[in-house]
């Protein structure tokens, strides 16, 4: 008989209150065994015994109730981890409060550093059991249950899985995945809250760029508040709040990197909120900022600097690679998994997250020098054979428009090391790192430094002139057989730190390559490699009066003071000038307008087909109205007309208007003496109508408009008035009713 899931098995068992045989589910609250889980609690920062033994008793609680809870059946381990409040509270505390590798510790004792490793090994093989619908072939929980008791009891939740990436990520990869990735597989749920918690990611860049007084793309579109206006940019801070800012980035950009690199299937989700370019900007504005902020604070506290120099530093690498995870997973993996006919899209997705993040001239520098983009374009290339060669070419040539002004190969040359894996397994194939709690500080800052050479930079430009000078005074005033050069060489070594030089001096702590050098090794000057001879530039370089340039000047031309130029007289009579000028006007006199020809002469060679000579026989302007004897001549006198004698026949005008005037100021004709009154309303019409038409007025055809009485016909001159005043109805008050209507009805808003 097959065996049946946990979550379907019944068992039998006896009432304790009624003694009779009753049956129940398998997963039932009242399988749960009474035991009570303490809640885990880091190691102390100082080894101060009695902190020390209260650490060790609790850890040790918590290790043996682990080891209890593994050591279950397959139904008594999921009663105890679902209806077990304690167990889950916890386990919580434990992802909560353990000590990352990048935090700061100090050296612990041996005991609790194996009980650290006995606690971190038992905490992750209870995850992992947690994360196993089926241990057996007769032990096992059908997957959509498992998914639902996952999910519904929230023994997974996104922040536990990121936990739980950044803390045995490294060197348990292979079981992380698998155990992450049946999580996802069994209950797709988790995808969904995956997507809701991508903002809160990228929010906690926004209040890293906010609490540094920097302005976000999404700063900039809402306005200030006003609490916010106080912001300290990061090189106004204090130390220790820039110290909070920097470990706050580390953590947060190891945490993301050990996700997406232990379950790159989360990519999809990340890039769909534009990921990419969140992440470009913000390390585009706040890095820059935090790397100048430390830069000149180099005088403070130098062992901390450092630390936080380092930990910048492996932030900005984590970045990079957690760009880079997105990037292959979401276009070069599927172009190199794809066939050629479906590599298109995944192409054009690249392209286009390149494109928008040309303007980020630090970050695509960053960039190039861990993960060459030119290799990626090649493979593109490689890949599709109608790819668009000018957009790529414009993102190289925005590459190397990055790294102007860099040393590109010094850049290159520092990229980090391969880390060797670590071979430190137990006999179940765990992994068991611990290096919060193994780790002295000074092997903390090795690590670390190997992991954070991403990104090439020191701690402040070298000293130099008398800042030097004073550090090496102060170490040879305390150790005088000392020579300046191996003081020198030792301030380089300790980022001119001249404490912890004569400290590591007198404690023969030095480092191995300052051991096999002479103490007695004297300070050497260095020659200025550009000389001040060969370093001038201006305007006078290299001319006939340079001596740094030539051997030999002309003395004649050099005088002291104002050169004597003679007398008055001599100056005058001095005519070189007239002389040297004169060749020069003699040549107007050679333009001629007839050359004469010898007999015998012909220059029908010089005949030029395309000269135009039609106006050769004429002058022309000769004639014109406008020369410049009437623009300069005076105007002819004339009389003025008031003072003009009365001449007849002078000024009369040639209008017609005018003519009719002076036709009557004429008397009436003597056998006239009295005017028909018919010509003389006509004439008097007809002035009127002349003065109407010149002073611009027309004729008024109301009397043409009205026309005669109906049915008795009207004459051409009504029709064409009434014609008229139609079409002209837009022109007085009417405003164009007729003509808005026409075109409401020739589109069929109206019914015609």
């Amino acid at each position: 008989m097959p065996a049946l899931p946990l979550d379907q098995l019944q068992i039998t068992h006896k009432d304790p209150k009624t003694g009779k045989q009753r049956t129940s589910p398998a997963l039932h609250p009242e399988q749960k065994a009474d035991r009570y889980f303490v809640l885990y609690k880091p190691p102390p920062k100082d080894n101060i015994p009695a902190l020390v033994e209260e650490y060790l008793e609790r850890a040790t609680f918590v290790a043996n109730d682990l080891d209890w809870l593994l050591a279950l059946p397959h139904d008594k381990f999921w009663c105890q981890v679902i209806f077990d409040e304690t167990l889950q509270k916890c386990l919580d505390s434990y992802l909560r409060y353990v000590p990352r590798k990048f935090d700061e510790w100090v050296a612990p004792t041996p005991e609790v550093a194996e009980v650290q490793k006995h606690l971190h090994r038992s905490v992750f093989l209870t995850f992992l059991r947690m994360s196993t619908h089926k241990e057996s072939k007769d032990h096992f929980i059908s997957p959509s249950a498992f998914g639902e008791i996952l999910y519904n009891n929230f023994l997974f939740d996104i922040p536990k899985i990121l936990d739980l990436c950044v803390l045995f990520g490294k060197g348990n990869s292979p079981l992380l995945q698998k155990m992450i990735g049946n999580i996802f597989i069994q209950q797709p749920s988790y995808y969904n809250d995956l997507d809701e918690t991508v903002p809160t990611i990228l929010q906690v860049f926004s209040n890293i760029l906010q609490h540094c007084g920097l302005q976000g793309d999404e700063a900039s579109s809402t306005p200030q508040k006003l609490e916010e206006r106080g912001r300290l940019t990061p090189s106004d801070m204090p130390l220790l709040e820039l110290k909070d800012v920097i470990l706050y980035l580390c953590d947060t950009c190891t945490t993301l990197w050990a996700f997406l690199d232990i379950f790159p299937l989360a990519c999809p989700t990340f890039h769909k909120h534009d990921f990419c370019y969140r992440l470009a900007s913000f390390y585009e504005v706040a890095i820059p900022e935090m790397e100048s902020a430390i830069k000149k604070r180099r005088l403070e506290d130098s062992k901390l600097l450092a630390d936080l120099w380092q930990r910048l530093s492996h932030s900005k690498k984590k970045l990079m690679e957690v760009f880079h995870i997105i990037l292959n997973q979401i276009c070069l993996l599927p172009i190199l998994e794809s066939s050629c006919d479906s590599v298109q899209g995944f192409i054009e997705e690249f392209l286009q997250i390149f494109s928008s993040l040309l303007q980020e001239k630090r970050f695509l520098r960053d960039y190039d020098a861990l993960f060459p983009v030119a290799e990626d374009i090649s493979l593109l290339q490689q890949a599709s054979s109608v790819l668009d060669e000018t957009r790529t070419a414009y993102i190289l040539q925005a590459v190397e428009s990055a790294w102007e002004g860099v040393d590109r190969q010094k850049a290159m040359d520092t990229k980090d090391p391969s880390v060797a894996k670590d071979s430190n397994r137990d006999s179940d194939g765990v992994t068991v790192i611990a290096e919060p709690a193994s780790k002295t500080v000074s092997q903390l800052e090795n690590s670390e430094q190997e992991e954070c050479m991403g990104a090439a930079a020191t701690l402040g430009p070298t000293m130099c002139g008398v800042e030097l000078d004073s550090l090496v005074s102060q170490v040879k005033d305390l150790l005088p057989d000392l020579g300046e050069g191996f003081i020198l060489s030792c301030l380089e070594h300790y980022h001119y730190d001249p404490e912890q030089v004569i400290n590591n001096i007198l404690e023969e702590r030095l480092a191995p390559a300052l051991s096999q050098l002479d103490r007695s090794l004297d300070r050497q000057a260095k020659p200025d490699p550009t000389p001040l001879l060969t370093s001038r530039h201006n305007i006078f370089q290299n001319d006939e009066f340079d001596v740094f340039s030539r051997d030999s000047v002309d003395l004649s031309r050099i005088h002291k003071g104002r050169r004597k130029e003679g007398s008055t007289r001599s100056l005058l009579n001095d005519k070189r000038a007239v002389a040297a000028q004169r060749q020069r006007y003699e040549q107007y006199s050679v333009v001629v307008e007839e050359v004469p020809l010898q007999p015998g002469d012909y220059h029908g060679e010089n005949y030029e087909d395309e000269y135009d000579d039609t106006y050769d026989g004429n002058q022309v302007g000769a004639n014109d109205a406008d020369s410049d004897d009437e623009l300069i001549s005076r105007r002819p006198f004339t009389i003025p007309q008031v003072l003009r004698t009365k001449v007849p026949g002078e000024g009369q005008e040639e209008e017609e208007d005018e003519e009719e005037e002076e036709a009557e100021d004429e008397g009436p004709k003597p056998d006239h003496f009295v005017q028909d009154p018919a010509v003389l309303r006509e004439r008097a019409e007809a002035r009127r109508m002349a003065f109407l038409a010149r002073k611009g007025y027309r004729h008024d055809s109301s009397t043409a408009v009205a026309g005669g009485p109906r049915g008795h016909g009207q004459s051409r001159e009504t029709t064409q008035e009434r014609r008229k005043k139609e079409a002209s109805k837009a022109t007085r008050a009417n405003h164009n009713r007729r003509t808005m209507a026409d075109r409401k009805r020739s589109k069929g808003m109206i019914p015609s």
